[in-house]
C-alpha cells in the first residue's frame, strides 16, 4: 500500500507544487552581510536593527536551484509566501538587504542615438532575478525630452503581475529653478501611493528625500557635489531624516570605459537594511532610477549631466 501524499496547506498556491518534489515558494535568503561588497564599511551604523533570519524553516528543505521558476532561461528568485500588511508583490524585498539594477544594452540606441524604452533587470545578491523593470513612455516624448523626460514605469515579478508603477511628471532638474524640482511617485499595487521622492534644493549637492505615502519625511539621499568619475563607483548615502546616521546607499558602478562611451546602459547597487519597511524599499528602488535618468542617462549629445548646475 502506498501511503498518501500529504495535501499542501492553505499557503500552498503554487500550481506547480508537487509533494515531496519541491516547495512552492522561496524562503528568507539569507542575504550576506558584507556591506564591503557595495563599498559600505560600517553595516552596524544604519541606526536600524537588522534581524538575523533563518535560511530555511524547521522541518523543511531548501529546493533544489533547478526547480525555481525559469523564464527565458533566467533564474528567478523563488516565489515568497503572502505576508500580512504586506503589498502583493513586496514579500520579496523582506528577504533581501541588497538589491542590484541592471541596465539592459540597446543596440538601436547605442549605434544610432535613438532614445528607445529602457528597461531593467533587478537581482538579489545571488544573481537570481527579483523584478523586470521597463520604461513606458512614446517616442515622441523619449526623443524630444530626452533625459528630462516624464515617464511610467512598470516593474513586473516573476509570474508577471505589476506590483510597483514609478510616475515621474515632466519638472524642471536644475537648481536654477528650485520652485520646480524632480518627483517620483511610487504606487505599490499599481495606484496606490506607497511613497516619494523629492528632489531638494542646493546649490552644490544633489538631494533627495524619501516620503511616505502620507507625505512624512523618512530618509535623506545625500549624493556627491559632481556626479561624475573614472573608474570608480559614484555613491549616493541614504541618511536618517536628521542626516546624522548613514542607512543605505545608492551606488552607481563603473562599467568599464567601452560600455560607458558607447552606451548609457547603467549598473546600480542598492543596500538597505533587512528590516526596513519593504514600502520604503521600493521607494528606494524608484529613487535609483530618478537618478539614473537625472544624472546618467545621455543626453542627444552624448554629454551626461555632472552636477545639479547642468
Amino acid at each position: 500500500i502506498i501511503p498518501a501524499q500529504p495535501a499542501p496547506g492553505p499557503e500552498f498556491s503554487n500550481a506547480n507544487y508537487a509533494p515531496g518534489n519541491q516547495v512552492p515558494y522561496g524562503y528568507p535568503q539569507q542575504a550576506p552581510q558584507n556591506y564591503q561588497a557595495m563599498g559600505v564599511t560600517n553595516a552596524t551604523g544604519y541606526g536600524f536593527h537588522v534581524q538575523g533570519m533563518s535560511p530555511v524553516p524547521p522541518g523543511f528543505a531548501v529546493p533544489p536551484i533547478q526547480n525555481q521558476p525559469v523564464k527565458e532561461g533566467t533564474i528567478w528568485m523563488p516565489v515568497p509566501p503572502l505576508l500580512p500588511n504586506c503589498p502583493p508583490g513586496l514579500e520579496y524585498l523582506t528577504q533581501i538587504d541588497q538589491i542590484l539594477i541592471h541596465q539592459q544594452i540597446e543596440l538601436l540606441e547605442a549605434l544610432t542615438g535613438f532614445e528607445t524604452k529602457n528597461k531593467y533587470e533587478i537581482k538579489n545578491t545571488l544573481g537570481q532575478r527579483v523584478y523586470f523593470a521597463a520604461e513606458d513612455t512614446d517616442c515622441c516624448t523619449r526623443n524630444c525630452c530626452g533625459p528630462s523626460r516624464p515617464f511610467t514605469l512598470r516593474i513586473t515579478d516573476n509570474l508577471g503581475h505589476e506590483v510597483i508603477t514609478l510616475e515621474r511628471p515632466l519638472r524642471c532638474s536644475s537648481c536654477c529653478f528650485p520652485c520646480c524640482l524632480q518627483e517620483l511617485e511610487v504606487q505599490a499595487p499599481p495606484g496606490t501611493p506607497v511613497g516619494y521622492v523629492v528632489q531638494n534644493w542646493h546649490p552644490c549637492l544633489p538631494k533627495f528625500t524619501i516620503q511616505d505615502e502620507k507625505r512624512m519625511d523618512i530618509l535623506k539621499i545625500i549624493g556627491p557635489c559632481v556626479v561624475c568619475s573614472c573608474c570608480e563607483d559614484i555613491n549616493f548615502e541614504v541618511k536618517s531624516v536628521d542626516e546624522s546616521c548613514g542607512v543605505g546607499r545608492i551606488s552607481k558602478q563603473w562599467t568599464g570605459f567601452v560600455k560607458e562611451a558607447v552606451t548609457d546602459a547603467d549598473n546600480f547597487g542598492i543596500t538597505f537594511p533587512m528590516d526596513l519597511d519593504v514600502k520604503i524599499k521600493a521607494v528606494m528602488i524608484g529613487a535609483c532610477f530618478l537618478i539614473d535618468f537625472m544624472f546618467f542617462e545621455h543626453a542627444g549629445d552624448r554629454k551626461q549631466r555632472t552636477g545639479v548646475w547642468q
